[in-house]
């Protein structure tokens, strides 16, 4: 019998409620960092600094530094509702891979965009990119759900996705909230795509066509 290759070898399927455990540490984060502001700069992913101070932990810091209440308060309500969902249905150590990683991915990719664009004072921070991808992955294993939009109108998952990233790309380009590193969004998505199909073998959209084939 032929082995699985090394990058689709699955863990053995554990719950540990690492959903919970991602949310918690985000709020004493949040609480440290509202207490001390200098902590931002130095677990927020800020070019200048990561390079020439070597900074490296940056990468995995940034995504659990937060802005203010607000930007918390919707990142961990998004993780809520599509956290734990997701680290049932994959496990809690596959589900902490893939949150981490895409977190990371998505961090390194808009330190590029900064690099290239000469943004050396800029800083990254928020847990969106994860979150987006846990979206992403919510969509394709649950294609046919619905996700309601103010509590009333029902979108399906697929769709929400497709239309975050149109909302995404319109706002980066056109500049709309400024502010908001929109492309670190995209590149959540672009991390999860590429998890799916790396490490699960799954073609997303092949999952959403045939969802909704008659």
């Amino acid at each position: 019998m032929k082995a699985d290759p090394i990058l689709r070898r699955p863990f053995h399927y554990r719950y540990f409620r690492a959903t919970l455990a991602l949310i918690i540490i985000n709020f004493i984060v949040y609480f440290f960092t509202s207490k001390q502001p200098s902590l931002t700069v130095i677990f927020g992913l800020q070019p200048a600094l990561f390079i020439s101070n070597k900074m490296y932990w940056q990468l995995i810091t940034y995504m659990f530094v937060h802005g203010n209440f607000q930007h918390i308060l919707f990142n961990m309500l998004a993780l809520l509702f599509f956290g734990f969902t997701v680290e049932r249905a994959i496990g809690s150590s596959e589900f902490l891979l893939f949150y981490l990683l895409c977190g990371i991915v998505s961090g390194a990719c808009s330190l590029g965009v900064f690099l290239i664009t000469g943004m050396y004072g800029a800083i990254l921070i928020g847990a969106s990119g994860a979150i987006y991808a846990v979206l992403f992955l919510f969509a394709t294993i649950y294609p046919r759900s619905k996700i309601y939009i103010w509590g009333i109108l029902p979108i399906p998952s697929p769709l929400m996705v497709v239309i975050y990233v149109i909302i995404e790309a319109a706002s980066q380009i056109y500049g709309y909230n400024t502010g908001v590193a929109h492309y670190t969004h995209l590149f959540g998505f672009a991390a999860a795509w590429l998890y799916i199909a790396i490490r699960m073998g799954i073609n997303p959209i092949r999952i959403w066509i045939n969802a909704y084939k008659k």
